[in-house]
């Protein structure tokens, strides 16, 4: 327990939040603390009834089954590990960054959810988070299932790929991929390699409850030029390779 403790204390505070809560809500379902179909949106109860809380919970539920359980388990540690990296990577001591990114994502994945009848929302804003880390980390090496390996930028599509074939579903990963990409697009792409104007900005009151907690400047900059190289983390990178975690092959040891 202490060492669970431990490691459940080095997560990185917005992502031991975001993680704690994903396992929490998802849990008080489980046990019928609260009616389950409390935490999924359903936009005419948001607009007329007034549950502003859905938005919310949606993107924080996650029904845990025989049929779902693994699925879940999947999603977790895809918040974990890849939130972990980005914020302690391409957002290190920016918090505020970070969280204006979750809020920007979860705002879109909201909308995008109401317009598609949409009830759970927690797989496309992890993502969403996933997809960012890939574009930021486009030419690292990541290893899937059956040993394939390619470029972390492709990670996001072939886990929609994957998903279809093995579920036929692939809705949740296709609004996760398309608002990740319309922020980096937003954030990045357009303003510094296109020379567009800025679209996105972290408003000045998140620097205040959330300030930079080092040297330098407010706001993001540029992103990095090159890929930083992956730290050894659960057994990850060793040699230059890096393998995105062996909880997530089917059937394999």
């Amino acid at each position: 327990m202490s060492d669970l403790g431990d490691w459940f204390k080095s997560i990185p505070f917005i992502t031991r939040s975001w993680f704690a809560a994903s396992i929490a809500v998802p849990l008080i379902g489980k046990l019928g603390l609260v009616d389950f179909r409390n935490f999924m949106l359903f936009p005419e109860l948001v607009f007329y009834r007034f549950h502003l809380w859905r938005p919310v919970t949606s993107t924080l539920y996650f029904p845990i089954t025989p049929n779902t359980g693994f699925l879940y388990l999947v999603n977790l540690y895809f918040l974990y590990h890849y939130s972990s990296r980005l914020e302690t990577g391409a957002f290190d001591s920016r918090p505020a960054d970070y969280i204006f990114m979750l809020l920007f994502n979860w705002i879109c994945i909201v909308i995008t959810g109401m317009l598609m009848n949409m009830r759970l929302l927690m797989i496309p804003l992890i993502m969403s988070v996933l997809y960012v880390w890939a574009q930021f980390n486009k030419d690292t090496i990541v290893s899937f299932w059956f040993g394939t390996r390619f470029k972390a930028q492709y990670l996001p599509w072939v886990i929609l790929g994957f998903n279809f074939i093995i579920g036929g579903s692939f809705m949740n990963e296709l609004t996760g991929n398309l608002v990740g990409h319309l922020y980096f697009f937003l954030m990045f792409k357009y303003p510094v390699d296109l020379g567009g104007r800025s679209f996105l900005s972290t408003p000045e009151f998140l620097y205040r409850f959330f300030p930079n907690r080092r040297g330098g400047v407010s706001g993001f900059g540029v992103p990095p030029s090159r890929p930083a190289a992956p730290q050894p983390e659960g057994g990850a990178a060793r040699g230059g390779r890096y393998n995105w975690g062996q909880g997530f092959r089917l059937g394999q040891d």
